[in-house]
C-alpha cells in the first residue's frame, strides 16, 4: 500500500502532517482493527464447531466491538478518516473493515464509511480487476 501511494498524491499527500496521518491510519488498520477483526474471522471461517471457539467467540467479539467503537469516534461525522480527504489510510481501513462486516451493524457511521470508501471507482475498478485475476485461474 505504501508503494502504491507514493506514486499518487491522493493515497500519500505531499504535505508532511497530512502524510503522516495517512500513514498513521493505515498502521492503525493493520495493526489495532485487523487483529482483533481476524479473530472472529478466524473462529467462524475454520474453528466455529470447536468447543473452545464457542467459549471464545463472545469475547473475541466483545474486544473488536471495542476496538470498532473507539474507530467510530474517531471518524466521528467526517467523511474519511482525515476529514474530507481520502487516503491510503481510508483504503486499508475499508478493506480490514469488509473481513468481517457483520461486526459493524451497530456501529452506523463505520457501515456509511465503508459504503463510501468501496464505492470510489478506483476502489471498483481494483477490486474487478483483482477478482478477474481469481476468474482466469479457475
Amino acid at each position: 500500500m505504501l508503494h502504491i501511494g507514493e506514486r499518487s498524491e491522493t493515497l500519500l499527500p505531499k504535505d508532511q502532517q497530512a502524510r503522516a496521518r495517512a500513514s498513521q491510519w493505515l498502521i492503525a488498520a493493520l495493526n489495532s482493527i485487523e487483529p482483533w477483526v481476524m479473530q472472529v474471522a478466524l473462529i467462524d471461517l475454520f474453528y466455529a464447531n470447536e468447543e473452545w471457539a464457542k467459549l471464545r467467540r463472545p469475547g473475541a467479539v466483545e474486544f473488536a466491538h471495542k476496538r470498532l467503537a473507539g474507530l467510530s469516534n474517531a471518524l466521528g461525522d467526517k467523511p474519511y478518516l482525515d476529514g474530507d480527504r481520502f487516503t491510503a489510510g481510508d483504503l486499508m481501513m475499508a478493506t480490514v473493515l469488509r473481513i468481517m462486516p457483520e461486526l459493524t451493524d451497530n456501529e452506523p457511521r463505520l457501515t456509511a464509511y465503508v459504503e463510501r470508501c468501496t464505492s470510489r471507482p478506483a476502489f471498483k475498478r481494483a477490486l474487478d480487476a483483482q477478482l478477474g485475476d481469481f476468474k482466469q485461474a479457475a
